[in-house]
Protein backbone atom coordinates (compact mmCIF):
# COMPACT_ATOMS: atom_id res chain seq x y z
CA UNK A 1 0.00 0.00 0.00
CA UNK A 2 1.28 3.59 -0.76
CA UNK A 3 1.11 6.33 1.35
CA UNK A 4 0.03 9.65 0.16
CA UNK A 5 -0.11 13.07 1.27
CA UNK A 6 -2.07 15.80 -0.25
CA UNK A 7 -0.33 18.74 0.42
CA UNK A 8 -2.70 22.01 0.47
CA UNK A 9 -6.20 22.30 0.08
CA UNK A 10 -7.35 24.05 -2.36
CA UNK A 11 -9.48 23.75 -6.10
CA UNK A 12 -6.45 21.16 -7.08
CA UNK A 13 -6.09 19.26 -3.49
CA UNK A 14 -10.00 19.19 -2.30
CA UNK A 15 -10.34 17.19 -5.76
CA UNK A 16 -7.57 14.98 -5.21
CA UNK A 17 -8.10 14.05 -2.26
CA UNK A 18 -11.77 13.09 -3.18
CA UNK A 19 -10.91 10.69 -5.31
CA UNK A 20 -7.74 9.61 -3.66
CA UNK A 21 -9.73 8.80 -0.35
CA UNK A 22 -12.00 6.55 -3.21
CA UNK A 23 -8.78 4.28 -4.74
CA UNK A 24 -7.91 0.86 -2.50
CA UNK A 25 -4.81 0.73 -4.00
CA UNK A 26 -3.52 3.61 -2.76
CA UNK A 27 -3.49 5.17 0.98
CA UNK A 28 -4.50 8.74 1.81
CA UNK A 29 -2.78 9.94 5.57
CA UNK A 30 -4.72 13.06 4.79
CA UNK A 31 -4.48 16.92 3.47
CA UNK A 32 -2.45 19.78 4.45
CA UNK A 33 -4.42 22.51 5.58
CA UNK A 34 -2.78 26.02 5.95
CA UNK A 35 -5.85 28.17 6.82
CA UNK A 36 -8.40 27.56 9.79
CA UNK A 37 -11.27 28.54 7.73
CA UNK A 38 -14.45 26.91 6.55
CA UNK A 39 -12.89 24.71 4.30
CA UNK A 40 -11.22 22.68 7.32
CA UNK A 41 -14.17 21.72 8.10
CA UNK A 42 -15.77 20.45 4.89
CA UNK A 43 -12.52 18.44 5.34
CA UNK A 44 -13.09 17.19 8.31
CA UNK A 45 -16.65 16.12 7.92
CA UNK A 46 -15.72 14.58 4.49
CA UNK A 47 -14.13 12.12 6.78
CA UNK A 48 -10.12 13.50 5.82
CA UNK A 49 -7.47 13.71 8.25
CA UNK A 50 -5.85 17.20 8.31
CA UNK A 51 -2.64 18.23 9.35
CA UNK A 52 -1.39 21.78 9.51
CA UNK A 53 1.53 23.72 9.68
CA UNK A 54 3.27 23.19 13.75
CA UNK A 55 3.06 27.40 14.29
CA UNK A 56 -0.78 27.37 13.10
CA UNK A 57 -1.34 24.25 15.48
CA UNK A 58 -2.92 25.97 18.67
CA UNK A 59 -4.81 28.48 16.01
CA UNK A 60 -6.66 25.73 14.55
CA UNK A 61 -7.45 23.64 18.42
CA UNK A 62 -8.57 27.16 19.33
CA UNK A 63 -11.18 26.91 16.61
CA UNK A 64 -12.34 23.43 17.43
CA UNK A 65 -10.93 21.37 14.58
CA UNK A 66 -9.57 18.11 15.18
CA UNK A 67 -6.53 17.95 13.31
CA UNK A 68 -4.33 14.85 13.17
CA UNK A 69 -1.09 16.40 13.52
CA UNK A 70 1.53 18.83 11.90
CA UNK A 71 2.49 19.28 7.60
CA UNK A 72 6.04 17.57 8.93
CA UNK A 73 4.16 14.64 10.78
CA UNK A 74 1.85 14.03 7.28
CA UNK A 75 5.34 14.04 5.40
CA UNK A 76 7.22 11.86 7.61
CA UNK A 77 4.57 9.04 7.18
CA UNK A 78 4.12 8.94 3.51
CA UNK A 79 5.75 7.51 0.23
CA UNK A 80 4.77 10.19 -2.03
CA UNK A 81 3.57 13.69 -1.38
CA UNK A 82 1.06 15.56 -4.16
CA UNK A 83 1.98 19.00 -3.58
CA UNK A 84 -1.27 21.34 -4.66
CA UNK A 85 0.41 24.40 -2.29
CA UNK A 86 -0.59 27.87 -3.46
CA UNK A 87 1.66 28.47 -7.07
CA UNK A 88 5.40 29.19 -6.35
CA UNK A 89 5.41 27.27 -2.38
CA UNK A 90 6.34 24.40 -4.00
CA UNK A 91 10.16 24.96 -4.17
CA UNK A 92 9.85 25.83 -0.32
CA UNK A 93 8.36 22.69 0.26
CA UNK A 94 10.86 20.70 -1.59
CA UNK A 95 14.05 22.13 0.27
CA UNK A 96 11.73 22.11 3.86
CA UNK A 97 10.39 19.37 3.97
CA UNK A 98 10.51 16.53 0.78
CA UNK A 99 14.37 16.70 0.37
CA UNK A 100 15.39 16.22 3.61
CA UNK A 101 12.89 13.37 4.29
CA UNK A 102 13.81 11.85 1.08
CA UNK A 103 9.96 12.55 -0.20
CA UNK A 104 8.91 11.37 -3.67
CA UNK A 105 7.01 14.65 -5.01
CA UNK A 106 4.27 15.80 -7.73
CA UNK A 107 4.11 19.27 -8.39
CA UNK A 108 1.59 21.69 -9.76
CA UNK A 109 2.25 23.10 -13.60
CA UNK A 110 2.38 26.51 -11.85
CA UNK A 111 5.80 25.64 -10.22
CA UNK A 112 9.64 26.21 -12.32
CA UNK A 113 10.69 23.51 -14.26
CA UNK A 114 14.44 25.59 -14.74
CA UNK A 115 16.16 28.55 -12.92
CA UNK A 116 16.95 28.70 -8.76
CA UNK A 117 13.49 27.67 -7.80
CA UNK A 118 12.97 24.47 -10.29
CA UNK A 119 11.09 21.88 -8.81
CA UNK A 120 11.68 19.30 -11.19
CA UNK A 121 12.83 18.55 -14.86
CA UNK A 122 10.51 16.75 -15.94
CA UNK A 123 6.85 17.26 -16.85
CA UNK A 124 4.08 14.84 -17.36
CA UNK A 125 1.79 14.44 -19.55
CA UNK A 126 0.31 10.91 -19.79
CA UNK A 127 -0.70 10.67 -23.48
CA UNK A 128 2.88 11.71 -24.47
CA UNK A 129 5.47 10.03 -21.50
CA UNK A 130 3.55 8.45 -18.68
CA UNK A 131 6.49 5.75 -18.78
CA UNK A 132 9.08 7.84 -18.23
CA UNK A 133 8.05 9.13 -14.86
CA UNK A 134 8.28 5.59 -13.40
CA UNK A 135 11.06 5.70 -10.40
CA UNK A 136 11.60 9.45 -10.48
CA UNK A 137 11.63 11.46 -6.93
CA UNK A 138 9.80 14.73 -8.55
CA UNK A 139 7.87 15.50 -11.47
CA UNK A 140 5.69 18.53 -12.30
CA UNK A 141 2.10 17.23 -13.54
CA UNK A 142 1.39 19.87 -16.75
CA UNK A 143 -1.44 23.09 -16.13
CA UNK A 144 -4.63 21.93 -18.00
CA UNK A 145 -3.57 24.03 -20.94
CA UNK A 146 -0.11 22.55 -21.40
CA UNK A 147 -2.35 18.94 -20.51
CA UNK A 148 -4.46 19.35 -23.23
CA UNK A 149 -2.58 20.67 -26.14
CA UNK A 150 -0.58 17.41 -25.00
CA UNK A 151 -3.86 15.22 -25.48
CA UNK A 152 -4.26 16.67 -28.99
CA UNK A 153 -1.07 17.06 -30.41
CA UNK A 154 0.46 13.63 -29.89
CA UNK A 155 -2.28 11.59 -31.70
CA UNK A 156 -2.56 14.18 -34.58
CA UNK A 157 1.29 13.98 -35.16
CA UNK A 158 0.99 10.32 -34.71
CA UNK A 159 -1.94 10.36 -37.48
CA UNK A 160 0.11 12.95 -39.80
CA UNK A 161 3.65 12.87 -38.93
CA UNK A 162 6.19 15.34 -40.83
CA UNK A 163 2.95 16.07 -42.23
CA UNK A 164 2.52 18.81 -40.13
CA UNK A 165 4.28 21.84 -40.97
CA UNK A 166 3.64 23.83 -37.49
CA UNK A 167 1.09 24.20 -34.75
CA UNK A 168 -0.08 27.83 -33.56
CA UNK A 169 -2.62 28.01 -30.73
CA UNK A 170 -4.40 31.02 -29.50
CA UNK A 171 -5.28 30.45 -25.49
CA UNK A 172 -8.25 32.48 -24.63
CA UNK A 173 -8.02 31.72 -20.59
CA UNK A 174 -10.80 31.47 -17.81
CA UNK A 175 -9.89 34.67 -14.97
CA UNK A 176 -10.49 32.78 -12.36
CA UNK A 177 -12.37 29.38 -11.19
CA UNK A 178 -15.66 29.25 -9.58
CA UNK A 179 -14.74 28.21 -6.07
CA UNK A 180 -12.11 31.22 -6.55
CA UNK A 181 -13.60 34.64 -4.44
CA UNK A 182 -11.59 37.35 -6.07
CA UNK A 183 -13.27 39.55 -8.71
CA UNK A 184 -13.28 38.74 -12.47
CA UNK A 185 -12.19 42.06 -14.02
CA UNK A 186 -13.46 43.66 -16.44
CA UNK A 187 -10.61 43.68 -18.74
CA UNK A 188 -8.64 41.06 -21.23
CA UNK A 189 -5.18 40.41 -20.16
CA UNK A 190 -2.02 39.49 -22.76
CA UNK A 191 0.65 37.25 -21.55
CA UNK A 192 3.90 38.53 -23.14
CA UNK A 193 5.50 34.74 -22.94
CA UNK A 194 3.14 31.89 -22.33
CA UNK A 195 4.90 29.37 -20.48
CA UNK A 196 2.65 26.92 -22.25
CA UNK A 197 4.67 26.90 -25.13
CA UNK A 198 8.05 25.60 -23.15
CA UNK A 199 6.06 23.53 -21.18
CA UNK A 200 4.77 21.90 -24.15
CA UNK A 201 8.04 21.50 -26.00
CA UNK A 202 9.68 20.10 -23.06
CA UNK A 203 7.73 16.81 -23.51
CA UNK A 204 7.13 17.25 -27.62
CA UNK A 205 10.78 19.11 -28.48
CA UNK A 206 10.43 18.41 -32.08
CA UNK A 207 6.83 20.15 -32.65
CA UNK A 208 6.75 23.61 -34.46
CA UNK A 209 4.76 25.15 -31.53
CA UNK A 210 3.61 29.10 -31.15
CA UNK A 211 1.10 29.90 -28.11
CA UNK A 212 -0.03 32.70 -27.49
CA UNK A 213 -2.59 33.71 -24.53
CA UNK A 214 -5.21 35.64 -23.54
CA UNK A 215 -6.65 36.41 -19.62
CA UNK A 216 -10.57 37.42 -20.54
CA UNK A 217 -13.33 38.14 -17.71
CA UNK A 218 -14.99 34.49 -17.28
CA UNK A 219 -15.06 31.88 -14.68
CA UNK A 220 -16.57 28.92 -17.30
CA UNK A 221 -13.65 27.35 -18.77
CA UNK A 222 -10.80 27.88 -21.00
CA UNK A 223 -11.15 28.00 -24.94
CA UNK A 224 -8.13 27.37 -27.40
CA UNK A 225 -7.96 27.51 -30.95
CA UNK A 226 -5.41 25.69 -32.57
CA UNK A 227 -4.18 25.81 -35.96
CA UNK A 228 -2.45 23.54 -37.73
CA UNK A 229 -0.77 24.11 -41.21
CA UNK A 230 0.69 20.96 -43.89
CA UNK A 231 2.88 20.88 -46.01
CA UNK A 232 0.56 19.99 -48.34
CA UNK A 233 -3.71 19.93 -48.25
CA UNK A 234 -4.65 19.37 -44.73
CA UNK A 235 -7.04 16.16 -43.80
CA UNK A 236 -10.68 16.20 -44.06
CA UNK A 237 -13.25 16.68 -41.29
CA UNK A 238 -14.12 13.90 -40.62
CA UNK A 239 -10.67 11.96 -40.63
CA UNK A 240 -9.21 14.55 -37.70
CA UNK A 241 -12.84 13.85 -35.66
CA UNK A 242 -12.38 10.19 -36.15
CA UNK A 243 -8.81 9.93 -35.19
CA UNK A 244 -9.62 12.61 -31.81
CA UNK A 245 -12.95 10.29 -30.88
CA UNK A 246 -10.56 7.40 -30.34
CA UNK A 247 -8.78 9.35 -27.52
CA UNK A 248 -9.20 8.74 -23.89
CA UNK A 249 -10.04 12.14 -22.10
CA UNK A 250 -11.85 13.92 -25.21
CA UNK A 251 -15.66 14.08 -26.04
CA UNK A 252 -16.15 15.61 -29.36
CA UNK A 253 -19.59 17.82 -29.24
CA UNK A 254 -21.35 19.77 -32.08
CA UNK A 255 -23.86 21.67 -30.42
CA UNK A 256 -22.57 23.79 -27.51
CA UNK A 257 -22.45 27.33 -27.94
CA UNK A 258 -20.50 28.12 -25.30
CA UNK A 259 -18.20 26.95 -22.57
CA UNK A 260 -20.84 28.71 -20.37
CA UNK A 261 -23.02 25.76 -22.20
CA UNK A 262 -20.66 22.89 -21.24
CA UNK A 263 -20.07 23.71 -17.35
CA UNK A 264 -23.61 24.31 -16.45
CA UNK A 265 -24.57 20.67 -18.73
CA UNK A 266 -22.01 18.96 -16.33
CA UNK A 267 -23.70 20.88 -13.58
CA UNK A 268 -27.05 19.96 -14.46
CA UNK A 269 -25.77 15.98 -15.34
CA UNK A 270 -24.40 15.70 -11.60
CA UNK A 271 -20.77 15.50 -12.32
CA UNK A 272 -18.65 16.11 -9.62
CA UNK A 273 -17.46 19.71 -8.72
CA UNK A 274 -19.02 20.22 -11.83
CA UNK A 275 -16.27 19.26 -13.70
CA UNK A 276 -15.47 16.74 -16.81
CA UNK A 277 -12.18 16.55 -16.47
CA UNK A 278 -11.54 16.81 -20.49
CA UNK A 279 -11.17 18.04 -23.64
CA UNK A 280 -14.18 19.27 -25.86
CA UNK A 281 -13.57 19.28 -29.15
CA UNK A 282 -16.12 21.98 -31.02
CA UNK A 283 -16.70 19.94 -34.26
CA UNK A 284 -19.48 22.43 -35.44
CA UNK A 285 -16.22 25.37 -35.64
CA UNK A 286 -13.57 22.82 -36.68
CA UNK A 287 -12.29 23.88 -40.54
CA UNK A 288 -10.23 22.80 -42.90
CA UNK A 289 -9.24 25.25 -45.91
CA UNK A 290 -6.45 24.52 -48.45
CA UNK A 291 -3.25 23.61 -46.10
CA UNK A 292 -4.76 24.66 -42.30
CA UNK A 293 -6.59 22.87 -40.21
CA UNK A 294 -8.49 24.87 -37.48
CA UNK A 295 -9.46 22.98 -33.93
CA UNK A 296 -11.76 25.03 -31.58
CA UNK A 297 -11.88 23.26 -28.12
CA UNK A 298 -12.14 23.88 -24.55
CA UNK A 299 -11.00 22.56 -21.64
CA UNK A 300 -11.89 21.97 -17.89
CA UNK A 301 -9.33 24.35 -16.21
CA UNK A 302 -8.56 22.72 -12.77
CA UNK A 303 -10.82 19.66 -13.18
CA UNK A 304 -8.34 18.63 -16.34
CA UNK A 305 -5.58 18.18 -14.21
CA UNK A 306 -6.74 15.93 -11.47
CA UNK A 307 -7.08 12.48 -13.35
CA UNK A 308 -3.80 13.42 -14.99
CA UNK A 309 -2.38 13.47 -11.03
CA UNK A 310 -4.03 10.57 -10.90
CA UNK A 311 -2.25 8.55 -13.37
CA UNK A 312 1.40 10.23 -12.53
CA UNK A 313 0.81 8.84 -9.00
CA UNK A 314 0.29 5.18 -10.58
CA UNK A 315 3.39 5.50 -13.23
CA UNK A 316 5.87 7.00 -10.06
CA UNK A 317 4.34 5.31 -6.96
CA UNK A 318 3.13 1.76 -8.67
CA UNK A 319 4.75 1.44 -11.60
CA UNK A 320 1.57 0.57 -13.59
CA UNK A 321 1.67 -0.07 -17.45
CA UNK A 322 -0.26 2.94 -19.18
CA UNK A 323 -3.27 0.75 -20.13
CA UNK A 324 -3.84 -0.65 -16.84
CA UNK A 325 -3.32 3.19 -14.95
CA UNK A 326 -5.59 4.00 -17.89
CA UNK A 327 -8.67 1.72 -17.21
CA UNK A 328 -7.83 2.27 -13.25
CA UNK A 329 -8.24 6.42 -13.75
CA UNK A 330 -11.20 5.89 -16.05
CA UNK A 331 -13.26 3.51 -13.12
CA UNK A 332 -12.92 5.93 -10.62
CA UNK A 333 -14.15 9.16 -13.12
CA UNK A 334 -16.12 7.35 -15.40
CA UNK A 335 -14.56 9.65 -17.81
CA UNK A 336 -15.37 7.51 -21.19
CA UNK A 337 -18.98 6.91 -19.83
CA UNK A 338 -19.31 10.86 -19.19
CA UNK A 339 -17.39 11.87 -22.78
CA UNK A 340 -20.24 9.82 -24.30
CA UNK A 341 -23.27 10.96 -22.17
CA UNK A 342 -21.79 14.82 -23.01
CA UNK A 343 -21.82 13.94 -27.13
CA UNK A 344 -25.38 12.86 -26.81
CA UNK A 345 -26.42 16.14 -24.70
CA UNK A 346 -24.45 18.40 -27.58
CA UNK A 347 -24.98 16.10 -31.13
Amino acid sequence: MVNVFVNGYGNIGRRLAFILSSDKDLHLIGIGKYSADEKTKEALDNGLNVYVPEAKFEQFRDRKYDVSGTVEDAVRQSDIVVDAAVEGRGFDNKKRLYEPMGKAAIFQGGEDRSGSRSVADMIHNSRVNYSLANGRRYVIQGSCNVSGMGRIMQPLSERYGDQIKRFDVTIVRRWADLEDSKDVRDSIEWDRDPHHQNDVKAFLPSANLFVEAYKVPSRMMHLHQMAIRFKTRAPSKEDVIETLHKEFGIAILNSAKSTADVRKKAMDLGFKHGDTNMVHIHSDALRVQDDILKILYSDDQTGMVIPENHLLLQSMALGRPKHEAIQKTDGLFSMTKRARILEDEFK
